[in-house]
């Protein structure tokens, strides 16, 4: 254990981190905090899947492919799309990058 660790700081967003292009990495952390608000919509919520994906305007297998973190299979429309269903309002916040 002589070997010294070398710790690098995160820039905040793991895609980012781990090799996704600048552009690719932004939208996956959007569409990532995104489907996390829906997960915990669902899991507070009270009701069963099949509710949640009827209030989102999905089916439940639609939802379920969310709710396993499949990533690829949304859009960041689709997302404001279901979270607007839901009743809830997404914003957005666009900033000169440093």
């Amino acid at each position: 254990m002589a070997e010294k660790l070398k710790i690098v700081r995160g820039s905040g967003n793991v895609f980012l981190d781990i090799g996704f292009s600048p552009d690719e990495a932004q939208n996956l952390h959007l569409r990532s905090e995104l489907m996390s608000k829906i997960e915990h919509f669902v899991r507070s919520g009270g009701l069963t899947q099949k509710e949640c994906a009827a209030r989102m305007g999905v089916t439940q297998p639609r939802l379920s492919d969310l709710l396993k973190g499949k990533i690829d299979k949304f859009s960041l429309d689709a997302l404001v799309n279901m979270l607007g269903h839901a009743g809830m309002r997404v914003r957005l916040l666009v900033k000169k990058a440093a």
